[in-house]
């Protein structure tokens, strides 16, 4: 992996990485399980899913979507020394909420995976913790945007391996931040 790969991924996938942390930031009101348990007994999501978590890290990665496509994409272009690419194709507005979105009804995905399997809020599930955000932003975009998805993954911008690398690097160093800021409270 070069340098300007890494630096593509983070920034194609950078709507889907901050939302979770906006979702952070903006969450913890209004349970989206309402504080119901499934059949066996435990709920069904817990209260770290949230509709201000996944409203505000939604609007919060389109958001950031937005600015990335107006004002910044020739910032990644001088980083990652290439010309003129059209990082969003047609609908940039689509991909930026796919990513968005995808990436937290991934982690509420996860958390649904987790309380079926006894796992407390907070409880460590290395593989799913680190690729369900992303997995499901992917996938989302390969249902409703398979054109841009595969533009820049078959067309060599950001190899699949790339991102497969950088998300669990990311993921732990941004959780191990939000610890210690206090704004989390496990490092994973």
């Amino acid at each position: 992996m070069d340098l300007s790969t890494f630096w593509i991924v983070m920034w194609i996938m950078m709507p889907a990485y901050l939302a979770n942390t906006i979702a952070v930031l903006t969450g913890g009101k209004y349970p989206i399980d309402q504080g119901k348990n499934y059949s066996d007994g435990n709920r069904i999501l817990g209260d770290g899913k949230t509709w201000s978590g996944l409203i505000g890290g939604t609007i919060g990665g389109i958001i950031i979507g937005y600015l990335q496509l107006n004002y910044g994409d020739s910032l990644i272009e001088r980083l990652a020394n290439i010309n003129e690419v059209d990082f969003w194709g047609e609908k940039p507005i689509i991909i930026f909420f796919l990513l968005s979105f995808g990436a937290l009804f991934g982690d509420m995905t996860a958390s649904f995976i987790k309380r079926r399997s006894q796992l407390k809020r907070g409880d460590k599930s290395p593989l799913l913790d680190m690729f369900d955000f992303i997995g499901m932003a992917l996938l989302l975009s390969f249902i409703f945007a398979n054109d841009w998805l595969m533009s820049w993954i078959l067309e060599g911008y950001v190899p699949l391996f790339t991102l497969l690398v950088a998300t669990p690097i990311l993921h732990r160093g941004v959780n191990i931040i939000g610890y210690k800021l206090g704004v989390k409270n496990e490092p994973w």
